[in-house]
């Protein structure tokens, strides 16, 4: 169980780690609005891998052939809520956040976070091919070595998201607002970017 359980781990960190379109909205709306809102975010993250974890790991392979299915449709609106994002952080004030407002948007923080990364459906063939080379699909018939699996697989990643949030909230005070304002600007456009690059390869696959 523990090998399993270290494995799942592994996987979750080698799956949240390389930098794309999440880590540079949790890179972003740390450095914007502090630690909490940055862990909420990669929180969110977290708990999509695990789901996407728990399909693959659990063989649920009507699932997996449903989402691959419309692997296009679910691009499309992912890169259209990522042109959403990127817009909204570009114009976006580094004091923005209003106190009264911190509960809604703490909640929209996971969420928003969670639905993007649910609608890439690329991170389930990952999950599936990861499995299958490290021989976890072929123990699927067991609930709970994959419930071990998928556990560690969300603590992987949610350490990821702790270890990246924590190192730029030390920097973030230590910045001026100029900073953080070209800090919006930057990462609004990488988020536009990665936008239209999603949008263009859902396009193409629909052809």
């Amino acid at each position: 169980m523990i090998s399993l359980f270290i494995k799942g781990f592994l996987i979750g960190l080698s799956i949240a780690a390389p930098v794309g379109p999440i880590g540079v909205l949790c890179i972003n709306r740390t450095l914007s609005a502090g630690l909490v809102v940055g862990l909420l975010s990669g929180l969110g993250a977290a708990s999509a891998d695990a789901i996407y974890g728990c399909i693959a790991g659990f063989g649920l392979v009507a699932v997996s052939k449903f989402l691959l299915s419309q692997q296009t449709i679910i691009q499309l609106v992912g890169g259209a809520f990522l042109l959403y994002l990127g817009i909204k952080t570009f114009f976006a004030s580094p004091q923005a956040r209003a106190i009264s407002d911190r509960a809604t948007t703490l909640w929209q923080d996971f969420s928003s976070t969670l639905f993007l990364t649910l609608t890439n459906p690329a991170t389930i063939i990952s999950f599936i091919a990861i499995y299958t080379s490290l021989g976890i699909v072929e123990r699927n018939a067991n609930y709970m070595e994959a419930l071990v699996i998928v556990l560690g697989v969300f603590l992987g990643s949610l350490a990821w998201w702790c270890i990246l949030s924590s190192s730029i909230s030390h920097i973030r005070h230590k910045l001026s607002e100029v900073v953080l304002m070209w800090n919006n600007r930057f990462s609004g456009l990488i988020l536009i970017g990665f936008g239209f690059f999603s949008l263009i390869s859902g396009l193409i696959l629909r052809k």
